[in-house]
């Protein structure tokens, strides 16, 4: 895979993993709260977010808010389970909780789905953490 195309996948890893974790804790999701917690600006998040609806990821809900569609979903939800899976891991490990969290949010673009998998088979045997 090529930079662009890494650095397209990643952010829209990151773009649909904040949705789903602002929808978990605030149960609706505004192009500013997606701003905010990116720490980009809103026409930023404007251009992103036209982008995910073309592409199927995304939609509005009939009051304006962002909702992620199955396919977003998916992505969403496969993307936090590893960035929640490696921040429980580095942190079992000694790492601070906020070291963990950047540096699981740095390495669950990237890491393979075989490692992944077996990583988290020798986190559930060893360290006990589950996924």
């Amino acid at each position: 895979m090529d930079r662009t195309t890494a650095v397209v996948r990643k952010t829209t890893e990151d773009y649909l993993e904040t949705i789903l974790m602002i929808q978990e804790t605030q149960g609706y999701v505004r192009s500013i709260d997606v701003a905010e917690h990116l720490g980009v600006s809103k026409p930023s998040v404007t251009y992103s977010t036209k982008r995910l609806k073309e592409k199927g990821y995304l939609k509005n809900d009939h009051a304006g808010m962002l909702v992620l569609t199955e396919s977003g979903m998916k992505i969403a939800s496969d993307t936090y389970k590893k960035h929640k899976m490696l921040t429980e891991f580095f942190m079992y490990i000694g790492v601070s909780p906020e070291q963990a969290r950047e540096d699981a949010c740095k390495i669950e673009h990237d890491i393979s789905e075989e490692t992944f998998a077996s990583l988290c088979a020798y986190a559930e045997k060893t360290a006990h953490v589950k996924i």
